[in-house]
């Protein structure tokens, strides 16, 4: 499980890409340049993807740098149900079209922040992904953040968010189309400012640049999170239960009172953090319950996007 490239192939062996043209069929003619952006980390100094040195960074065997992009995984699931293409496989967007979160909420991110989506061998073929992948891609992803934005403490919100201070920072989509693969989708607001985003996002989100007056280079933070994302994703179907603990580190909801909205149901009560499995374990007035899927936020405040 979690092989990080296919039998005998060297993780060198990779398909980088960068373009300005927006995403085509899997069999495309490769630039090479980096796509220049008008968003800086610094003055003078462009939030550019490098291709070649994230394949050589972080373990990936293809990358595909896309200006525009309908959704980063629409384009990944393209990836994943093509057999030639080798693992691990990404496509960062500098713009996203048509992105969209989990249960087809809306999503909204600033021009520049960083979108990516992540295809790897998963194993057996899964109708849906456990619940636990989402967590591992969310504490792989938290502890790389705070590991390139020292004073930024991110926590994990169960089942696919990011947040510091109760404010999502990055989301998190996790499919399993046919094959054994899965796809790990991300959105980081590495760029723009919440004042920016919808009016209804506003209070709900916040960004890099709120936090720390600078935009976070999405170069630096593959860098950090994509072996970070390969390494949690190994260790977890190893051991389970030592995940549980690494979770604990960075959960933002442990000891609090939480709403789910588990289907028809809604279920309120303590938060004493996940089970092996990624199940929300709740202690309620009628007993502890172990949910594996649900969400925090109220079905009638999703925001359907514009």
């Amino acid at each position: 499980m979690w092989r990080p490239c296919g039998p005998g192939r060297d993780p060198t062996d990779s398909f980088p890409v960068s373009s300005r043209a927006p995403a085509a069929p899997i069999p495309a003619v490769h630039a090479t340049m980096p796509v220049p952006s008008a968003w800086h980390r610094d003055p003078g100094e462009a939030d550019a993807i490098d291709a070649a040195a994230l394949v050589a960074g972080t373990g990936l065997a293809r990358l595909e740098h896309l200006a525009v992009v309908a959704s980063t995984m629409e384009r990944a699931r393209e990836f994943a149900i093509d057999s030639r293409c080798p693992l691990p496989a990404a496509v960062v967007a500098d713009r996203q079209t048509a992105g969209r979160g989990r249960r087809g909420a809306g999503w909204w991110q600033a021009d520049a922040s960083l979108a990516v989506s992540v295809v790897v061998d998963a194993g057996p073929a899964r109708a849906t992904p456990p619940a636990v992948w989402s967590l591992a891609c969310g504490v792989a992803l938290a502890e790389a953040i705070a590991a390139v934005a020292p004073g930024v403490e991110p926590t994990v919100r169960w089942p696919n968010d990011v947040e510091v201070a109760g404010r999502k920072l990055a989301g998190i989509l996790v499919e399993a189309p046919a094959g054994g693969r899965a796809i790990f989708g991300v959105g980081v607001n590495t760029a723009g400012a919440s004042r920016d985003a919808p009016q209804a996002l506003r209070q709900r989100l916040v960004t890099l640049p709120d936090l720390t007056g600078r935009v976070l280079p999405r170069q630096r933070l593959l860098l950090a999170f994509l072996p970070r994302l390969f390494a949690v994703l190994a260790a977890t179907a190893a051991n389970p239960t030592a995940f549980v603990e690494r979770y604990r580190a960075r959960c933002g909801l442990d000891g609090r009172m939480v709403t789910v909205f588990h289907g028809a149901e809604t279920v309120t009560g303590i938060c004493r953090g996940i089970a092996a499995d990624g199940s929300l374990v709740i202690d309620t007035p009628q007993g502890r319950r172990l949910l594996g899927s649900g969400s925090l936020t109220d079905p009638n405040h999703v925001w359907p996007g514009e």
